[in-house]
């Protein structure tokens, strides 16, 4: 059997050429590595705020940008910058802990989503409460 086509080597080219591009932007993604996803408070007493940073990296080939992180719990608050990560930049996250009203083991979470292709990624933050003696 004989294929014949009715395109010309210069709608082939071009073809060939936005082909290139869209695989381009597939590979043009950020991606987001932290350098610890647990942070251990250690023993703190009720009552008291502390707060630690989450870093991270844009090993990708795109801006990142943190579209949203939401805590488990209202006692804790994460805050961040809306501004865009460049490929090899670094960034934080900073995560505060209220432990008022709160006593022994505690085990929260941050979800945080980004326009990495690994989109959700949970951090997590312990603490012993103790109440002042």
């Amino acid at each position: 059997m004989i294929s014949v086509s009715c395109s010309s080597d210069k709608e082939n080219k071009v073809s060939s050429q936005n082909s290139n591009k869209i695989a381009g932007l597939r590979n043009s993604i950020p991606e987001i590595k932290f350098s610890e996803t647990i942070h251990d408070f250690g023993k703190i007493i009720q009552g008291e705020v502390v707060g630690t940073n989450f870093t991270f990296t844009n090993t990708g080939s795109s801006n990142l940008l943190v579209l949203d992180a939401s805590a488990s719990c209202g006692c804790t608050v994460p805050k961040w910058s809306k501004e865009p990560i460049p490929p090899d930049g670094k960034g934080s996250l900073e995560v505060i802990f209220d432990s008022s009203g709160r006593e022994g083991k505690q085990n929260k979470s941050i979800t945080v989503r980004t326009n990495a292709s690994d989109q959700n990624i949970v951090l997590y933050i312990t603490a012993e409460v103790e109440t002042e003696k």
